[in-house]
């Protein structure tokens, strides 16, 4: 399997510079029930790019999946794509309307890296005379030949269920095709350049290529120039204003449900951002991150500490969090450059080590090697809390609704030359015996609406205030923690 776009891979020579985030938490989709002349029932292409970040329990109890696709006329799943949540793989599945399952595909691959965005092309040609020829997947660029299948109830073969020859798929019927969501069940993902092929199969060519210079890398490449006939379109997200909107030139546009303009974000296929880390934290008892990976609730009774999908060696660097803690008590925020997993015990929190530095809610100091020194004022929940971290001058500061502390003297911290692992991660936490912790992160892709919207002076992210300080008396500026910045700053 190819390279897949992650958070230090090279920028496309074709730029992508809007995505849609679905989110399970407000149940919002896409939805548009397709003409009653489709130009093929047997033979189409599905391709679209897809960050997956959720670790919270799906709703879809049919099959235990996150859906990115579901189709349906009468009150059986049609064709549906999801990720299983106990496998993570992904599941590809056609039934007639009386729910008889005539395609059911899974690959061996798992997908579990809320970091990296991934692309999955999907050609289906019922029609060719080899069974495992009539539907192929894709991943990357690269064919998924390792495919396994099931029954709807979870038993049976694990063989791959392949469909009839010359069977007429319930995709691209006159009937409810939706985005991101099947029944009462949806998806928590970003999606990039969704376009749907009618009456062609193809290769994933069509639609990215290998990087000349990394050829392990794959990218997408301009697909405007496609033929997608009757009923096919194509999703770039560009306008906010209508997310669904097809740039086809054949008018198919989606209805947006439950969307405004903060579904639209920067995150992209070819400008990775960071999230918080749903595979990087010290709680061993409750975690869910949701709403684009940037939505944080802690639980239990043992402190807990999540960390950010990228890390930076150097640079200058922003993001913004709002404490919102339901049962009181006490947050933490600030960055890690230790590798240690914060799961060894009650008492495995930010500012433990000589390499952390968390500001706390309760008391405004900032914590590392187990000693806190004052540093600002308490925070309360609905603050926003600016991190800055200049890792030019290691110097850290933060700031309580756009305030700096400290009278904008920073902290110095470790080079991370010097620390185990050469970065440093963005982190939230909480303190123990508390039922409830929640945090909105914004790495530049907000959950919530701003009264401000600022970016940085590369005009990436969007913040409630300003990336730019005057730290020890220094003008800096400071950027949103993306890929395109990264290859630029960092």
């Amino acid at each position: 399997m190819a390279t897949i776009l992650g958070a230090n891979t090279l920028s496309s020579g074709f730029d992508v510079t809007t995505s849609l985030l679905l989110t399970d938490a407000s149940d919002n989709y896409l939805n548009r029930t397709h003409g009653s002349s489709p130009t093929n029932l047997k033979k189409f292409t599905l391709s679209f790019w897809i960050k997956k970040l959720s670790s919270k329990t799906s709703k879809f109890a049919q099959s235990d999946g996150m859906m990115i696709f579901g189709g349906q006329q009468d009150s059986y799943p049609g064709f549906l794509i999801f990720f299983n949540r106990t496998t993570d793989t992904l599941v590809i599945r056609d039934a007639t309307a009386s729910n008889d399952i005539k395609l059911d595909v899974r690959t061996d691959a798992t997908f579990r890296d809320p970091s990296a965005w991934q692309h999955i092309c999907i050609a289906v040609d019922t029609t060719d005379g080899t069974a495992a020829n009539r539907i192929k997947v894709y991943i990357n660029g690269t064919q998924t030949l390792d495919l396994n299948g099931n029954n709807a109830s979870g038993g049976g073969s694990e063989d791959p269920l392949y469909p009839d020859q010359n069977y007429d798929t319930r995709f691209n019927g006159n009937e409810a095709h939706f985005i991101g969501k099947y029944a009462t069940n949806y998806e928590d993902c970003i999606l990039s350049q969704y376009a749907f092929i009618d009456g062609s199969a193809l290769a994933p060519t069509s639609f990215g290529e290998f990087d000349s210079d990394t050829p392990s890398i794959w990218k997408p490449i301009d697909i405007s120039g496609l033929t997608f006939g009757t009923n096919g379109f194509f999703l770039d997200f560009a306008d906010s204003s209508d997310l669904g909107k097809d740039v086809s030139g054949n008018g198919n546009h989606y209805t947006n449900n439950s969307m405004n303009a903060l579904h639209q974000v920067q995150d992209s296929c070819t400008n990775n951002f960071a999230t918080m880390n749903g595979l990087d934290h010290g709680r061993g008892d409750s975690l869910v991150i949701t709403n684009g990976g940037n939505d944080v609730a802690t639980g239990g009774t043992a402190r807990g500490v999540v960390r950010s999908t990228i890390a930076v060696s150097s640079g200058k660097w922003y993001w913004e969090v709002n404490p919102d803690s339901a049962s009181g008590g006490n947050s933490y925020i600030g960055v890690s450059a230790n590798t240690n997993d914060y799961n060894r015990g009650a008492n495995d929190y930010l500012g433990a080590r000589a390499t952390d530095y968390g500001f706390y809610q309760d008391d405004g100091k900032v914590y590392t090697g187990t000693t806190g020194a004052t540093y600002g004022s308490s925070y309360s929940n609905g603050n926003i809390i600016g991190v800055y971290l200049d890792l030019d001058n290691n110097k850290l500061y933060f700031s309580i609704n756009g305030s700096l502390q400290n009278s904008g003297t920073g902290i110095s911290v470790t080079d991370p030359a010097n620390t185990n692992e050469g970065a440093y991660f963005f982190c939230v936490g909480d303190d123990n015996a508390y039922a409830e912790r929640r945090f909105e992160t914004n790495f530049g892709n907000p959950i919530s609406a701003l009264s401000s919207a600022v970016s940085d002076d590369n005009g990436y992210g969007n913040f409630e205030y300003s990336p730019n300080i005057t730290g020890d008396s220094v003008a800096k500026k400071f950027y949103a923690i993306c890929t395109k910045n990264i290859a630029e700053y960092g």
